[in-house]
C-alpha cells in the first residue's frame, strides 16, 4: 500500500490564481501599513486557499511484477558449423541457471530463430517480436546467443534494456569463399564473356602464397581448370556456346580446415544471344512475292540481309550487257566459297538452276547445312522442272521430291496433326480447330512433292505436303511447296498469319531455343523445380535427375496435352541438377549457389554492434566462457569486461485506488476563522 497527496481544485486554476494574486496584494498592503496581524491574516488566507484546492489522500494497492529477460537463440544454418551447436546449448543452460540464481529471478522469454530462406537470419525482427510481448517497464535485459551472421542488423530498433551478444565460434576459424564481383547478363553466342572473380580467405586463414584452383563449367559440360591469385579481383573468360540460358558454374575445391565448402561455388545465368543475324536471300526471278521476303527480313533490326535477284538467265541472248542489267555482278565465288559459313540462313526464293551457281557451289550449300547451317527453299513451278534444285547436290538433304506436277487451283493451307504440336505452326491464329475450316485466305498454286523425310507441319491440296521441316546432321532445312504465301500479306480473301509463320520458320531454322520441337525444359523457383517435356511423336520415358553431389533419382511425367508432359520435384541440394530423358538433356540451378547463411560464416560482433552499443550492452565471446550476470540500477553501466548486467525495473500493477479528503471542509473554515479573530485581537490591542 502506498500513499500520496493529490489536489482536486473546486474552481479553475486560472480563477484560483487570480484570487491568490489579490490576496498577496492585500497582504503586502497590510504589511506596508504596519499592521501587526498581517502574518495571521496570511495563515487565514492560506487555510481558505487550501480548502479551495481540495487536497486528497491517494492510496494505491500495488502488486509488484517480475522483471523480464528475453533470450534469442540463433539456430540458423551457420550455427551448425564446428563447435557452435555445443557452445549454444551450454551457454543457454548456464545463462538460465545464472538468471534463476538472482535474488529476484526475472521471467525468461526464450525464442529460437532459424533461416528465413533467401532473407537469411532475421534475428532483430525476432527480438522485436519477443520484446513486444512484455511492457517496456518490465524488460530488464536481452541476450542474443548467435555467431553474429545475421541479415537484418540494419533494421532500426531501440530497445528499453541492455542487449548483450553471446558470440559463438572460435578465434581460429577461417574460411575461403568465391564471389563474382562483375558478371554480364547476356553474351554473344560463340564469343567469350568476362567475369570478375574474387577468391578470398577470411578469418584466421593460414598464410599461403599459392594460387587457388578454379574449375569453371557451362551447363555442366567440359571443365576448365585454371589457377587464380587470392584476395584480389581477377578476370575470367568463358565462351557462350548456345542461344538462350547458359548456366555458368565456377567453384574452387574445399580445403581442410575451412568452415564450409558451400561458399566455394557460384552459379550465374547468362543469356546467350546471337549477334546480328546474317541472311542471304536469293530470288530466282522477280515476282509479286519477292517483296514479302525482303520486307519481313528488313523489318528485324537484328538481321543483316544480303539480297540478290537474278534478273536475266544466262541463256537469254538479247545483246544487253550484264553490267547494264544489274547493279552489281552476282559474287558467286565469294558468297558460296569464302563466306558461306558467315550466314545464319540462306533462302532460295523461286530459285532454279540456270548455270548461275555451278554444282560445286550448291555442294558447298549442302555441306553448309550438314555443318550446322540453315536453308529455306520457297519453291515455285521451277521446283517441278528439269531446273529444280532437287536435281542438284542438294537432293541428298531435301526432305521432299517433286513429282513434276504443278497444281494451279485454290486451296486452304491447313496445319497438320503433327503441326499442331510443332512450335512453328502451333497456335497460328485462324488455323481452325475441332474440324473447323481455317479462317485465312486461299493460295492458288502448290507444287506436288513426295515426302522423303522430315515433318510435314502444313498440308495443302488433298492433304499433300505443303511445309516440310527437316533436321540434317547438325543443320536444318525447310521446304515450302508453294510460292503463294505473299497472298496472305496482300489480304487476299482476308489474308492470313503470313508474317508470324515466316518469322517462326526463320527463327526455327536459326535454332532459337523457344522454337525447339523436341525439347526438355526445366525452371526452378528456389528449391522447387518444374520440368516440361515436349515431343512431336512417341511416348515420354522417365526422367533421370542427377543432383550436384552425383545422386540419381528417377521420376515419372504427367501428360498435360498431346505432345506435352510435365513433372515437379523439390530439390534437396543447392546447385546444378542434370536432367535427362532419352536423348534430351538439360540442366537447372536450384537455390542460391551460395546460401546466404554461408556467404560470410566467420563469427563477428561487428554487424550487431550498433544495436548492442546503443543499448549499453556488450559482446562476449563464448569460447572464453559465459560472463557473470549482475543486477544494476537503471541508468548505470550494464556491461563490463567479464560481466553482463540486467536492470532492476521495480515494475508493478495498481490493483485499486482510494481517494480520501485530507481534512473536512469545516476544519479549513474553523482554521481561517481562528487566525482571523487572532489577527483582530492583536491589532485591536
Amino acid at each position: 500500500m502506498t500513499s500520496s497527496i493529490n489536489f482536486d481544485p473546486m474552481f479553475p486554476l486560472w480563477l484560483l490564481g487570480a484570487l491568490g494574486a489579490v490576496a498577496l496584494v492585500l497582504l503586502a498592503f497590510s504589511a506596508w501599513r504596519g499592521l501587526k496581524g498581517w502574518p495571521l491574516r496570511a495563515l487565514a488566507l492560506a487555510a481558505l486557499g487550501l480548502a479551495l484546492l481540495n487536497p486528497l489522500l491517494r492510496e494505491e494497492n500495488r502488486l509488484p511484477e517480475r522483471d523480464a529477460v528475453v533470450i534469442i537463440v540463433d539456430e540458423s544454418s551457420s550455427q551448425s558449423l564446428t563447435v557452435r551447436p555445443e557452445q549454444t546449448a551450454k551457454s543457454l543452460e548456464d545463462l538460465q541457471d545464472a538468471l534463476a540464481a538472482l535474488a529476484n529471478p526475472p521471467e525468461v522469454l526464450l525464442r529460437q530463430v532459424g533461416d528465413a530462406g533467401r532473407d537469411g537470419t532475421l534475428l532483430v525482427e525476432a527480438l522485436r517480436e519477443a520484446a513486444g510481448t512484455v511492457s517496456a517497464d518490465r524488460l530488464s535485459g536481452v541476450f542474443l546467443i548467435t555467431d553474429g551472421v545475421v541479415n537484418d542488423a540494419d533494421t532500426p530498433y531501440f530497445p528499453s534494456a541492455p542487449v548483450h551478444q553471446l558470440m559463438t565460434g572460435e578465434s581460429r576459424d577461417w574460411d575461403r569463399s568465391i564471389t563474382v564481383t562483375t558478371a554480364p547478363a547476356f553474351g554473344i553466342v560463340g564469343e567469350d564473356v568476362q567475369l570478375v572473380l574474387r577468391i578470398e580467405d577470411k578469418g584466421a586463414a593460414p598464410d599461403s602464397n599459392e594460387n587457388a584452383r578454379v574449375i569453371a563449367t557451362i551447363d555442366g559440360g567440359t571443365e576448365q581448370v585454371i589457377d587464380l591469385p587470392l584476395n584480389r579481383d581477377v578476370p575470367l573468360n568463358l565462351s557462350i556456346e548456345h542461344a538462350g540460358i547458359n548456366l555458368l558454374e565456377v567453384r574452387t575445391p574445399e580445403l581442410a580446415g575451412e568452415l564450409t565448402g558451400l561458399n566455394n561455388r557460384t552459379i550465374l545465368s547468362v543469356n546467350g544471344v546471337r549477334d546480328r543475324l546474317r541472311v542471304l536471300l536469293i530470288s530466282g526471278e522477280p515476282y509479286p512475292g519477292e517483296r514479302t521476303w525482303r520486307n519481313l527480313l528488313k523489318a528485324d533490326a537484328a538481321v543483316d540481309l544480303v539480297h540478290f535477284t537474278i534478273l536475266r538467265s544466262p541463256e537469254k541472248q538479247d545483246g544487253v550487257p550484264y553490267e547494264e542489267m544489274s547493279l552489281i555482278a552476282f559474287p558467286t565465288q565469294e558468297l558460296f566459297t569464302e563466306k558461306i559459313s558467315d550466314f545464319d540462313l540462306i533462302i532460295f526464293d523461286r530459285f532454279r538452276r540456270q548455270g548461275v551457281l555451278p554444282q560445286i557451289y550448291i555442294e558447298n550449300v549442302a555441306n553448309y547445312v550438314r555443318g550446322g547451317g540453315a536453308v529455306l527453299i520457297a519453291s515455285g513451278p521451277s521446283y517441278a522442272s528439269a531446273e529444280s534444285l532437287y536435281r542438284s547436290p542438294l537432293r541428298d538433304i531435301l526432305p521432299a521430291a517433286p513429282t513434276g506436277r504443278v497444281m494451279e487451283e485454290g486451296f486452304l493451307p491447313r496445319v497438320s496433326e503433327i503441326g499442331r504440336r510443332h512450335p512453328v505452326t502451333e497456335g497460328l491464329a485462324g488455323q481452325g480447330l475441332d474440324g473447323n475450316e481455317p479462317s485465312w485466305g486461299r493460295w492458288m498454286r502448290q507444287i506436288e512433292v513426295e515426302l522423303t523425310g522430315g515433318d510435314t507441319v502444313m498440308e495443302g491440296i488433298d492433304g499433300r505436303p505443303l511445309l516440310v521441316l527437316s533436321r540434317v546432321v547438325q543443320g536444318r532445312l525447310a521446304l515450302l511447296a508453294s510460292d503463294q504465301a505473299w497472298l496472305w500479306s496482300r489480304g487476299f480473301e482476308g489474308g492470313g498469319p503470313q508474317r508470324e509463320l515466316l518469322r517462326r520458320l526463320a527463327h526455327w531454322l536459326m535454332k532459337e531455343p523457344e522454337l525447339e520441337e523436341n525439347v526438355l525444359r526445366a525452371s526452378a523457383r528456389g528449391m522447387d523445380v518444374v520440368v516440361e517435356r515436349q515431343m512431336l511423336s512417341g511416348d515420354v520415358g522417365e526422367l533421370t535427375v542427377t543432383s550436384p553431389s552425383g545422386e540419381e533419382q528417377v521420376l515419372g511425367f504427367t501428360q498435360l496435352s498431346e505432345g506435352r508432359w510435365q513433372l515437379g520435384f523439390t530439390a534437396v541440394e543447392s546447385g546444378v541438377y542434370r536432367l535427362s530423358e532419352g536423348d534430351a538433356l538439360t540442366v537447372v540451378a536450384t537455390g542460391p549457389a551460395t546460401p546466404v547463411e554461408f556467404a560470410a560464416p566467420i563469427a563477428t560482433g561487428a554487424l550487431l554492434s550498433p544495436l548492442v552499443d546503443g543499448s549499453g550492452g556488450g559482446v562476449f565471446a563464448l569460447e572464453r566462457g559465459l560472463p557473470s550476470i549482475r543486477v544494476v540500477r537503471e541508468g548505470r553501466l550494464a556491461a563490463g569486461r567479464s560481466w553482463a548486467g540486467v536492470v532492476s525495473r521495480g515494475a508493478y500493477v495498481v490493483q485499486d485506488v482510494r481517494l480520501l479528503p485530507l481534512a473536512k471542509g469545516w476544519i479549513y473554515l474553523l482554521a481561517a476563522a481562528f487566525f482571523s479573530l487572532l489577527a483582530w485581537r492583536v491589532e485591536g490591542r
